[in-house]
């Protein structure tokens, strides 16, 4: 994986990461875990999309290029 990319990858999952932890500290997610027990949608989504893109990232950069 070019080491761009990678890096890329890294930073984009960890924005997404901290949205998430943002917008779980929401209003409408205390709502939401009030009377579901659990956040929303979104929240979960963006959490989980950016632990996927962060760890993509990190073992791209791990990895390093490709032979």
């Amino acid at each position: 994986m070019n080491r761009g990319i990678a890096l890329g990858l890294l930073v984009v999952g960890i924005l997404l990461l901290i949205w998430g932890s943002q917008a779980s500290d929401s209003f409408s997610s205390s709502v939401s875990r009030a009377f579901n027990g659990a956040p929303t949608d979104k929240t979960i989504w963006l959490i989980g999309a950016g632990a996927v893109l962060a760890l993509g990232g990190a073992a791209g950069l791990v990895r390093g290029p490709r032979s």
